[in-house]
């Protein structure tokens, strides 16, 4: 249900607390709590047992309440909770919190009792078996945390109650306040993707730090995650880091992709920043608190200990990043004001009898210098000079600046040794100050991965890999498997399908026995190309388990010896396996190639991830792997690939020339690709994946594949946690006037096609569709348009292939509620009158329909009188805004669509 009814959560208007008790209890502890925190609307206490809990009537129960309130709390025994919640739903409660625990899990338990009463009224629940909720801002503390922290610009979600009460006694010791602390507890109904949804859009939230054991749903997690962190700071710690009892896998891959790495992969994905422990994410808070962000990762150090200086530059460095350089300007202004024995080099070492005058002075230098984006200022005290005095000047000049810019360059403080009256005074002034220069480093350095990870998400795309590959072929492979009731192909369906999709394998030959083995070596023997026998058995998935290789065979009476040896290894081992004979292969001579593992593994959690890293048999122990959500572009394969240490190897050295680092990459992409297109396949594994300068090669390979076919009506896509392109939107239309165009979904790479577009758009036709003049249509704006997230919107182009331009568009944005959409419409101006407009709207609804939404919706201009009469001929529903004369609001119902053999919804 997403952010429906948060608003009563978070904003209620009143509270009724069911288990109220004037004793030292549970309940007695939440209402004392909802007290003291000076919650201004009405608060009634719910209990059978009282009249009345410190002069206030006591209700006996929900019905007893003279009127239903926005929100109540529940308390009470395990088995009182269901009834409570039904009669809460049926007077029209907009939200509870049930911190009672002891529910169950499952049908039929007293939580899903609970659940299906609530959701049937649309009542909300947060829990149960939580800490609860407090939200400063309107003094709320409907929790039974032990302290009541300030208002401020933090929000915390969080899955353990200890850790949320952590969080707010943190707060208050250091004077940081939060626009909400939410303990999701059991997450029976509001989760942590709905919080994610509702805190993304709350003006008082500056950034969100997130506490996560386990995430539900994989899909809804990483839409809510990947809109929030394009708007504001996420920060997540997650427990669990060290998965010891994780399954056995079958596949090197499938080995390789431990959960929590996996969460790591989402977390990446998604543009959140991850943070290792409580200790860091309380640094966090610290810095995000007080900045807003940075720019980049140029860090200005101003200190008078140089020795503190150069540990700071190490602390930095070992972040990943590197000191700034200071500008000519800078170093000058400087000269002219520091003593002649200044470092004159970042570091910037202004002697240990500096005073405040000294380091405001500097300051204000290293503030205006644009070859930094943040300062960090670290005081040694000395007898020389009143740390508290230079810490009030530094304060005051950070003051002053922030007064004079939007968006002010971020100081960061460390004081070493620092005194609380000198702590207060960077309380007093929103500073950020840690207590070392390692602390602060890592203040900054969240500030800089940020800037890295937003730059990510925004980067423009390389340009399309438009192979597409077989998947009619794969798929009667999988069909052929599914009716024997296998679940791996064998090598030659493995090696068919690599092919469908341009991944370049070695080719195969099958033999039966040892003499049909020798001659199938015959004809690679005969060039002088050695040959490698394998056992082949759809039972035995290592070959190397069972002894069952053989390498470099240079005769024919080799052969036919090795192909003796693997059969009878294999009978002795695995007496139970079924033996279908040797595979001959010619062995490949490329002793410069570096050998790689690619592949795919099936997460219970996320689905399908991709799995890249250093190959060979002793994979596992190396451990150098990295992984990637699907789908994959080029760009985030070579990300993928960039994150582990046998990406060096990847490069030129000594007399080795470089490897295909672009071939690799387009093997990770088309295994993306292949996912996408075929879920049956559940695990790929290619090890060893050769690369060298002449390409790559997968010498081995195997994969499994879901025996049981999809379940109908199960949703598209499903095991891909971050929705794929949707390829079954691509069609032809033919407008009025004959002509043949083509319509499908935006892609990332498509903002080229949009820099060509808009200058075709009359500035008129611009402020129609936008509602005001457009100034700024560069990189920023037009990402906006092509990153989407396909789980939540759609863009249809309409393309003249001919001349590779773009005539016109249509949008349609879901509400997290996945209920509602509200549309958006732009033409090129020549591109007016052919009926384009009219075809893609009425492409649009057919979309909306499938998708399951129950209306979409929009605004149109008064003066737009064009796309008003299209929407009423449509059939929507037109209306005055309002708020605002100058505006309509049109709306259409949607009646569920009938089934059909039209493009499905996820």
């Amino acid at each position: 249900m997403s952010i429906y009814g948060l608003n009563r959560l978070f904003a209620p208007q009143s509270i009724a607390v069911v288990g109220a008790s004037p004793n030292a209890s549970l309940g007695g502890a939440v209402y004392a709590n909802v007290l003291a925190a000076g919650f201004p609307g009405r608060i009634d206490p719910v209990n059978p047992k009282y009249r009345e809990i410190d002069g206030r009537r006591c209700a006996s129960s929900i019905d007893d309440l003279d009127a239903a309130p926005d929100l109540i709390v529940v308390a009470t025994p395990a088995a009182s909770v269901p009834p409570i919640i039904e009669a809460a739903a049926a007077r029209g409660v907009g939200a509870a919190i049930v911190i009672s625990s002891g529910l169950g899990h499952g049908e039929g338990s007293l939580a899903d009792r609970m659940h299906r009463a609530a959701r049937a009224r649309g009542l909300r629940i947060v829990g149960p078996n939580c800490l609860g909720v407090i939200a400063p801002p309107v003094n709320l503390n409907a929790s039974f945390a032990a302290a009541m922290p300030h208002s401020g610009a933090l929000a915390v979600i969080s899955q353990s109650g200890a850790i949320a009460a952590a969080m707010a006694e943190w707060g208050l010791r250091r004077d940081i306040g939060f626009s909400a602390i939410a303990s999701v507890g059991d997450q029976m109904d509001v989760d942590v993707g709905d919080l994610l949804d509702f805190f993304a859009l709350d003006r008082r939230t500056q950034a969100i730090l997130l506490y996560v054991e386990s995430i539900k749903d994989s899909r809804k997690f990483m839409s809510a995650a990947r809109a929030a962190a394009r708007v504001k700071p996420v920060v997540v710690v997650k427990s669990g880091r060290h998965d010891e009892g994780r399954r056995a896998a079958a596949t090197h891959t499938g080995a390789l992709a431990g959960s929590d790495a996996v969460y790591d992969a989402a977390f990446r994905r998604a543009g959140l920043l991850r943070v290792q422990d409580m200790a860091e994410l309380f640094a966090a808070a610290q810095t995000l608190a007080h900045c807003r962000g940075v720019e980049g990762s140029r860090l200005a150090i101003l200190t008078n200990g140089g020795g503190f200086g150069v540990l700071a530059v190490d602390s930095l460095v070992d972040q990943g990043f590197r000191p700034a350089s200071l500008s000519t300007e800078t170093m000058a202004r400087l000269d002219a004001a520091l003593p002649p024995m200044w470092s004159r080099a970042n570091p910037v070492d202004i002697i240990g009898d500096a005073d405040a005058a000294r380091f405001t002075t500097a300051l204000e230098a290293l503030i205006g210098d644009p070859q930094n984006d943040a300062v960090l200022i670290l005081d040694v005290q000395t007898a020389l000079a009143s740390s508290l005095g230079t810490a009030k000047a530094v304060c005051d000049v950070i003051t002053a600046d922030r007064s004079r810019r939007f968006n002010p360059k971020p100081v960061l403080t460390s004081w070493i040794g620092a005194a609380e009256e000198v702590e207060a005074v960077f309380r007093a002034a929103h500073v950020p100050h840690y207590a070392s220069e390692v602390e602060a480093i890592r203040g900054f350095a969240h500030l800089a991965r940020r800037a890295d990870l937003l730059q990510s998400l925004m980067a423009r795309p390389a340009a399309p890999d438009d192979f597409r590959g077989d998947e009619q072929a794969v798929r009667a492979i999988v069909e052929t498997a599914r009716r024997d009731g296998r679940d791996w192909l064998d090598p030659f369906e493995t090696d068919a399908v690599l092919s469908a999709y341009g991944i370049p394998t070695v080719g195969l030959r099958k033999a039966a026995d040892p003499q049909a083995a020798a001659e199938a070596a015959r004809a690679f023997i005969g060039q002088g190309q050695p040959v490698a026998v394998k056992i082949l058995s759809r039972d035995i998935q290592h070959k190397s388990d069972v002894d069952g290789v053989r390498l470099s065979l240079t005769s024919e009476a080799d052969v036919r010896a090795a192909a003796e040896a693997v059969i009878a290894n294999a009978r002795r081992l695995r007496p139970r396996a079924r033996i279908d004979g040797v595979l001959v292969q010619p062995m490949i001579t490329r002793p410069r190639a570096r050998e790689l593992i690619a592949g795919l593994a099936r997460d219970p959690t996320f689905g399908t991830v991709v799995v890249f890293g250093h190959g060979g048999v002793a994979v596992e122990i190396v451990k150098d792997k990295a992984i990637a959500l699907p789908p994959l572009d080029t760009a985030r394969a070579l990300e993928l690939i960039a994150r582990t240490r046998i990406s060096r190897l990847l490069d030129a050295y000594r007399n080795v020339p470089a490897a295909r680092r672009d071939l690799v990459a387009m093997v990770l992409v088309r295994l993306s690709q292949l996912a996408a297109d075929l879920p049956e396949i559940l695990e790929i594994d290619l090890n060893p994946l050769l690369a060298d300068d002449a390409g790559v090669l997968a010498l081995d390979a195997r994969i499994s594949i879901d025996p049981v076919p999809s379940r109908p009506g199960q949703r598209h896509h499903a095991h891909f946690a971050i929705r794929p392109y949707p390829k079954e939107w691509e069609q032809s239309i033919t407008l009025q006037d004959g002509r043949r165009i083509a319509v499908r979904p935006v892609r990332p790479e498509d903002e080229s096609l949009y820099e060509a577009f808009f200058p075709k758009v009359s500035p008129d036709d611009l402020r129609l569709r936008f509602f005001g003049p457009v100034k700024d249509l560069g990189h920023a704006f037009i990402a906006r348009l092509t990153q989407i997230d396909y789980g939540r919107s759609i863009a249809l182009l309409a393309l003249d292939e001919s001349a590779n331009a773009m005539m016109g568009a249509v949008r349609l944005h879901v509400d997290p509620n996945h209920e509602t959409g509200e549309y958006a419409i732009l033409l090129r101006s020549d591109c007016k009158g052919i009926g384009l407009g009219w075809a893609l709207m009425e492409l649009i609804i057919d979309y909306a329909r499938k998708e399951g939404l129950s209306r979409i919706h929009g605004q149109v201009l008064r003066e737009n009188t064009t796309m008003l009469t299209m929407c009423r001929e449509l059939g929507f529903d037109v209306r005055e805004d309002r708020e605002d004369r100058n505006v309509f609001v049109v709306t259409l119902g949607l009646a569920p669509s009938a089934p059909s053999s039209a493009p499905a919804p996820a």
